[in-house]
C-alpha cells in the first residue's frame, strides 16, 4: 500500500467527519469546554489543572489515532461515550470536584469503565476470531470470559495506579471511608490470631487530637473494593451482551454500538 500524501490524508479526514457528524460535533463541543476551563485555570494559577486539561485534549485524540493506526472502526456511540467518560473523569470529577460533591460519581465511572473495558477486550478477540490468518476460534462463552477477565485486569491495574499515587506522591485517589466498627488481630492481648471486634466507634483521636469524623477512618480499602465490585458489574453486563451478540451475529442492536471492527478490505483499497 502506497503512502498517502497530505491532500489525500486531508480528504480522508473530511470523509470520516462527514460520516460521523454527530461524533465530531460532540468532540468539538467537549474540546471547546475543556479549552475554556483550561484558560480559567491558567488565570487562577492552578497549573496542575491546566496540565489535566492538556491531558484531556490529548486523550480526546486517542480514539481517532487508534482508528488510523490499527485500521479499525470505532462505533460512533462507543467513541462518544469514551469522550464523555474522559470529560466526566478529568474535568468534572477532578477539576470541578464532582468526586466530592456527588458521592456516586466515582462509582458511576468505575461501573462504566468495567463495561467499556469489557467491550474493548471482547472486540479484540472478535477481530482475531474473524481473521483468516489466526488458526484458533473461541466459542461465545470463552469470548465473554476473556472480555470479563480483560476488564477486571484493567480495573485491578488502575487500583494499583491509585495506590501508587497515594503511597509515593501523597495523593488521595483511594478515597477514605468513615466506618463505625473494625475487627483486628492486632489488638489481641495474647498476640495470637484471635479477632478483636470494636463496635460503635464514634470518636478517633490522632496524637491526642479528636478528628471530629464521628467514626474510624478507613484509608482506601473500602473504596478499592467498591471500585472493583462495580467494575465487575459493568464487565458482567457487557460480557452477557457480547455472548448473545455472537450467538445472533449482527442482530443485537445494543452490542453493535460497542463492538470495534476491522476496516474492510474495500475501504483499504479506497485509500491506496
Amino acid at each position: 500500500m502506497k503512502k498517502l500524501n497530505f491532500k489525500e490524508k486531508y480528504n480522508n479526514i473530511l470523509d470520516h467527519i462527514k460520516q460521523e457528524k454527530r461524533t465530531f460535533a460532540i468532540y468539538l463541543i467537549l474540546r471547546a469546554l475543556v479549552i475554556v476551563v483550561m484558560i480559567a485555570q491558567f488565570f487562577n494559577k492552578n497549573y496542575e489543572n491546566v496540565f489535566l486539561c492538556i491531558l484531556t485534549l490529548f486523550l480526546f485524540l486517542m480514539p481517532s489515532i487508534i482508528e488510523m493506526k490499527f485500521k479499525i472502526d470505532l462505533p460512533g456511540t462507543f467513541e462518544i461515550i469514551i469522550m464523555l467518560f474522559i470529560f466526566a473523569a478529568e474535568i468534572l470529577g477532578e477539576i470541578n470536584e464532582y468526586y466530592i460533591v456527588f458521592p456516586f460519581w466515582d462509582t458511576m465511572l468505575h461501573t462504566l469503565n468495567g463495561f467499556l473495558a469489557a467491550a474493548i477486550g471482547f472486540s479484540l478477540v472478535d477481530i482475531l476470531n474473524r481473521t483468516e490468518k489466526v488458526s484458533f476460534r473461541l466459542s461465545p462463552f470463552f469470548m465473554a470470559l476473556v472480555a470479563f477477565c480483560f476488564s477486571m485486569t484493567i480495573g485491578v491495574i488502575w487500583e494499583f495506579f491509585e495506590f501508587g499515587m497515594d503511597y509515593f506522591f501523597q495523593y488521595d485517589m483511594q478515597k477514605d471511608t468513615i466506618i463505625h466498627s473494625i475487627s483486628t488481630v492486632k489488638l489481641d492481648p495474647l498476640n495470637g490470631n484471635n479477632t478483636v471486634i470494636i463496635d460503635n466507634i464514634t470518636k478517633v483521636a490522632i496524637n491526642g487530637k479528636d478528628l471530629g469524623l464521628g467514626g474510624y477512618l478507613d484509608v482506601g480499602l473500602y473504596d478499592t473494593m467498591k471500585d472493583l465490585l462495580v467494575n465487575l458489574i459493568g464487565a458482567v453486563v457487557f460480557s452477557v451482551i457480547g455472548y448473545f451478540y455472537i450467538l445472533k451475529r449482527g442482530i443485537d442492536a445494543v452490542a453493535t454500538h460497542f463492538i470495534v471492527t476491522k476496516v474492510t478490505k474495500k475501504a483499504d483499497k479506497a485509500e491506496e
